[in-house]
C-alpha cells in the first residue's frame, strides 16, 4: 500500500523533449538573427525576443524538472543523470541568448558568412540534440542514440575548424579593431553552442551505455 502511495517516473521525458524543442527553436532564430543583420534591425530585434521567449521558457522547464526529481520517488533514470542532463541542455539556450545579447552590446550591423556557417552548425547539433533526447525514453534506440551523438561531435569539430577559418581571415582582413573584437567574440560564443551540445551527447552517451 505505501508504495502505491509513491510518485513513480514523474513526467521526465515529456520535460526533456519540451526542453530540446525549445533548443531548436533558439537554433533556427540564431540562424535568422545572423542572416537578418544583413537585412534590418528590426528583423534582428524580433529573432532576439524569440530567443529571450524560448530561454525563459526553457528555465522554467528546468525549474520544474528539478522539483520533480525532489517529488519523484522512483526516477527512470539515475537522479544525477536527470540533473546533469537538464542542466547540461540549459546551457545551450543560455550561451544562444548570450549571442543575441552580445549582438546588441556591441551593435552588430552587419552579418559574415563565417558567423551564418558557425549559426548553422550550431542549428544542426541542436537538432540532433532534439532527436538523441526524444529517444532516449526507450534503450531500444539506443544505436539511434549513440550514432546521433557521434553526429554532434562531427558537427562540434567542423564548427572548430570553421572558427579557426573566420578567425585567421579576421585577424588578416579586419581593419578595424573594434570590428575584430566584435566579430572574435561573436565566433567563440557561436563556437561554444557546439560544446554545449557536446556535453549534452557526453551525458546521454552515458546515460545510453548505463542502462542499455
Amino acid at each position: 500500500m505505501f508504495g502505491r502511495l509513491m510518485p513513480k517516473e514523474g513526467k521526465f521525458f515529456d520535460l526533456f523533449n519540451e526542453h530540446a524543442e525549445l533548443i531548436v527553436e533558439g537554433g533556427k532564430q540564431l540562424v535568422a538573427m545572423m542572416t537578418a543583420l544583413n537585412n534590418g534591425k528590426e528583423d534582428v530585434e524580433v529573432c532576439a525576443a524569440a530567443i529571450d521567449k524560448a530561454e525563459t521558457g526553457a528555465d522554467k522547464i528546468t525549474h520544474e524538472t528539478i522539483a520533480q526529481l525532489h517529488k519523484t520517488f522512483i526516477t527512470p533514470l539515475d537522479r544525477d543523470e536527470i540533473h546533469q542532463l537538464i542542466t547540461r541542455m540549459d546551457d545551450i539556450l543560455d550561451i544562444t541568448q548570450d549571442v543575441a545579447q552580445t549582438v546588441a552590446l556591441y551593435d552588430i550591423q552587419r552579418g559574415t558568412p563565417e558567423a551564418i556557417t558557425l549559426a548553422e552548425i550550431t542549428l544542426a547539433c541542436c537538432e540532433r540534440v532534439k532527436i538523441a533526447v526524444n529517444l532516449l525514453h526507450s534503450m531500444d534506440h539506443a544505436q539511434t542514440i549513440l550514432a546521433t551523438c557521434r553526429e554532434i561531435d562531427q558537427f562540434e569539430s567542423d564548427a572548430d575548424r570553421v572558427m579557426r577559418g573566420a578567425m585567421s581571415k579576421l585577424f588578416r582582413d579586419e581593419p578595424d579593431v573594434r570590428q575584430l573584437i566584435k566579430f572574435k567574440a561573436i565566433y567563440e560564443l557561436l563556437e561554444t553552442i557546439t560544446d554545449r551540445c557536446e556535453d549534452v551527447a557526453n551525458v546521454i552517451e552515458g546515460i545510453v551505455l548505463e542502462n542499455s
